[in-house]
């Protein structure tokens, strides 16, 4: 049951957190452990709460040695280098996760299933990378946010919902963050934070404006949350926030569908076949189809690039159409907003999305073309040279991987237009590795810390369960730093 908002306008607690996901649940934790009295506030209804947490896999990856993730995490940055003091509390903290999960009473089993390598293998310090761990072997399906909900209010800790925070509140003399403004049922509201405030408010992903203007994309469908629209960045900017890593995000190959929240495209099918590929609005191809997603990266012309970043269409035959679902259903992939919140499980066959239009058919490639506005013989000399290349069992345009190159050859044809799924964004105030926001200047915004996508630590790669580890980890970081301030 949601709470009530007192009427008085003095409620006083040790440490206030802004969101209820894997960062702000353990921040919640960490500060309560450390003797503190905390409230947890959430814009959404406990039936949405959660950010992508709520809607992710749920599981973390393995750190088999610090050193060596201080390494890897280095590695996959890059040229987006990161402070030494965040690159030694994440290793050394992600490394603590799973204990502390299970301290907390958590039954924590690594995955023989998911993400049992790394997915860089070639990188310095990827051998510090021991698979992924779940709570009860459980992929996706809230698994982790419910552990971590139940365990919060097991402990007595506050959670209000449908809570939003409207802005943070500092000392005159100081700067010092001493409270939130909020509003609850149409009513403002100060509370109180003697020792901070966490920022654990989620990513920018579902803020259109934000969106074109840190990842210069412009047609996106959403894989997560809905509410995830950057609040506690404006928040953090208008008291004088600096910011980091706002070009980080993930995309993936999507399908549209009917709302804000898209369907992921898993492609290639490793049972196959994949007669299909991806061809730009002048009806060629540009990309190698089958290169394989490393959360955000795939390999293209011999390096790392993020893969999409525009709109495509992709196009196929009736052997793929009669394959299975172009988008895994819940049973396969229980992940993203639709599967999980909506309900939606995609149709074995197709069928169902070709009736909803979703899916374009026609009976020749020309009529094809048609449907898309696509240059008619363009796209079929584009077929065509696809079709050489399976046949030769070598794509001399893009590389292909030999066994996915499957012709398309058999009508009807098939067509979807597939946006940009934006599964995250990373970049958000600029944070210590004591998860205390800095201004432009380096210095810490005293009573003011982050953690989780809000602020993610990730500049430009990461692997799979990186996300959640780095949520839990310097949630735990800032939960304790804001009770150690009381």
């Amino acid at each position: 049951m949601e709470s009530i908002l007192k009427t008085n306008q003095d409620e006083k607690f040790d440490v206030v957190v802004i969101g209820a996901g894997a960062a702000g649940y353990a921040a919640a934790i960490a500060a309560h452990q450390s003797g503190a009295k905390v409230l947890v506030i959430e814009k959404c209804t406990s039936d949405t709460a959660g950010g992508n947490t709520r809607v992710s896999g749920g599981g973390w990856f393995v750190n088999l040695d610090k050193v060596k993730a201080a390494t890897y995490l280095r590695s996959l940055c890059a040229e987006y280098t990161l402070s030494e003091d965040v690159i030694e509390a994440w290793a050394t903290e992600t490394k603590r996760n799973s204990d502390w999960l299970r301290s907390l009473g958590a039954k924590v089993v690594t995955s023989k299933d998911y993400h049992t390598t790394p997915e860089y293998p070639e990188l310095e310090g990827s051998d510090c990378y021991g698979g992924m761990d779940l709570i009860d072997d459980e992929l996706g399906n809230f698994s982790l946010y419910n552990f971590l909900h139940s365990t919060v209010i097991k402990l007595g800790i506050s959670v209000r919902f449908s809570t939003a925070a409207l802005a943070l509140v500092q000392e005159p003399e100081t700067g010092r963050v001493t409270a939130v403004e909020v509003e609850q049922n149409g009513q403002k509201h100060t509370l109180m934070a003697r020792g901070g405030v966490v920022l654990a408010s989620g990513g920018f992903e579902a803020n259109e404006d934000m969106v074109r203007n840190y990842l210069g994309l412009a047609d996106t469908v959403l894989w997560g949350s809905q509410a995830n629209t950057g609040d506690g960045h404006r928040m953090a900017q208008k008291i004088g926030a600096d910011l980091w890593n706002m070009q980080s995000m993930l995309t993936i190959t999507g399908i549209k569908g009917d709302g804000k929240a898209g369907y992921y495209l898993a492609l290639p099918t490793p049972q196959g076949p994949n007669s299909y590929l991806y061809v730009a609005p002048d009806a060629r191809r540009f990309a190698d189809e089958s290169a394989w997603p490393r959360h955000g990266h795939v390999v293209h012309h011999g390096r790392y690039e993020r893969f999409p970043l525009h709109s495509m269409h992709m196009i196929f035959d009736e052997k793929m159409r009669r394959a299975g679902p172009l988008s895994p259903p819940s049973d396969i992939l229980p992940i993203g907003w639709q599967a999980l919140m909506t309900g939606y499980n995609w149709s074995k066959d197709n069928s169902a999305e070709i009736e909803k239009g979703w899916i374009l058919q026609a009976d020749s490639i020309a009529e094809l073309a048609a449907l898309l506005s696509l240059n008619s013989d363009r796209l079929k000399e584009t077929i065509q040279q696809y079709n050489e290349a399976c046949s030769a069992g070598r794509d001399t345009q893009f590389g292909r991987l030999p066994n996915t190159l499957d012709p398309i050859t058999e009508p009807p044809y098939y067509a979807i237009v597939s946006p940009p799924l934006l599964g995250w964004t990373n970049g958000g105030p600029r944070r210590d590795g004591r998860g205390r926001v800095l201004d432009p200047y380096k210095n810490p915004i005293q009573g003011l810390y982050a953690a989780g996508s809000v602020s993610s630590t990730y500049s430009w790669g990461k692997d799979g369960g990186f996300h959640i580890a780095d949520a839990l980890a310097f949630g735990r970081i800032a939960g304790k730093e804001a009770a150690s301030s009381i």
